[in-house]
């Protein structure tokens, strides 16, 4: 099934502190289709507003129909702001599933990292692992599935979603100001508790990323990057979130490729960071 657009009703909507918001919302048919590490755009009620904003999935429940997104407030006036007072009963539209998503290899031991809103993305991701429901995964059993390890960096003490990713293993924490874990980013966190593995599965801010598919390529290991970007169109036809790439892009036969409709997952090897 391909991406749709449908008028979600919203279920539930809760501030997380720090601008953060988490908010769920009925969507069935993007629910049915939808993979950890795709997007869902949505459009604001102000008509001066063309675009859709895009935020990362953050839950993804097929049974009941429903998604979850965490995320930022970026500013007032802004389409984030005006999701951010959406409540229940209310309703928005949305665009999804959006974007590559994750494919986990198998028997490879992980690490999943994310940092800042690059976040909630890791989580459904990890649930998927733990249920063998990612590709590439399915029909393997419990004992089969991939060994991983979380870590996931923030700003200071408020470390939204934490609680959640301890539920699922062993996830370790780093904090630019040391309130909480490692002082300083997660590769830091990864040094000082000796983590090893085999294929790391990232997304955060772009620094972020460059500095863990350096740390790879040194080590031997995959990596495989979710990019956050300010995207447009979401769907790959304005060109307005292009990364450069190793290899010439089919589409626009120059090295570069659309993170909205090739990504937002790349391996980390394919892109110039």
């Amino acid at each position: 099934m391909g991406k749709t657009i449908e008028t979600a009703g919203v279920l539930a909507q809760r501030a997380l502190g720090g601008n953060i918001y988490d908010l769920t919302l009925r969507a069935p048919k993007i629910a049915a289709s939808a993979r950890a590490g795709q997007f869902v755009s949505l459009y604001c009620s102000d008509s001066s507003r063309l675009l859709p904003r895009p935020i990362s999935l953050c839950g993804i429940d097929r049974e009941s129909g429903s998604i979850r997104l965490v995320y930022r407030v970026t500013g007032e006036h802004t389409g984030t702001e005006e999701f951010s007072r959406l409540a229940e009963g209310d309703s928005v539209r949305i665009m999804g599933p959006l974007g590559n998503g994750f494919a986990v290899q198998p028997g490879k031991k992980a690490l999943l990292i994310g940092g800042g809103i690059g976040v909630p993305p890791m989580l459904q991701l990890a649930k998927d692992i733990r249920a063998g429901a990612v590709q590439g995964l399915a029909g393997l059993e419990p004992a089969e599935l991939p060994d991983f390890q979380m870590v996931m960096g923030y700003r200071d003490r408020q470390t939204f979603l934490l609680d959640e990713f301890l539920e699922q293993g062993e996830c370790l924490v780093a904090t630019e100001d040391g309130s909480v874990g490692t002082k300083g980013n997660v590769l830091d966190a990864i040094r000082e508790h000796a983590l090893t593995a085999d294929v790391i599965y990232v997304c955060g801010p772009t620094p972020m990323l460059r500095a863990l598919k350096s740390y790879a390529a040194e080590h031997g290991m995959d990596c495989y990057i979710s990019m956050e970007e300010r995207m447009a169109c979401g769907i790959g036809a304005c060109l307005a979130c292009v990364c450069r790439t190793v290899g010439k892009d089919a589409h626009s036969n120059v090295n570069n490729r659309r993170i909205c409709k090739d990504g937002p997952v790349f391996d980390a090897r394919e892109v110039e960071l």
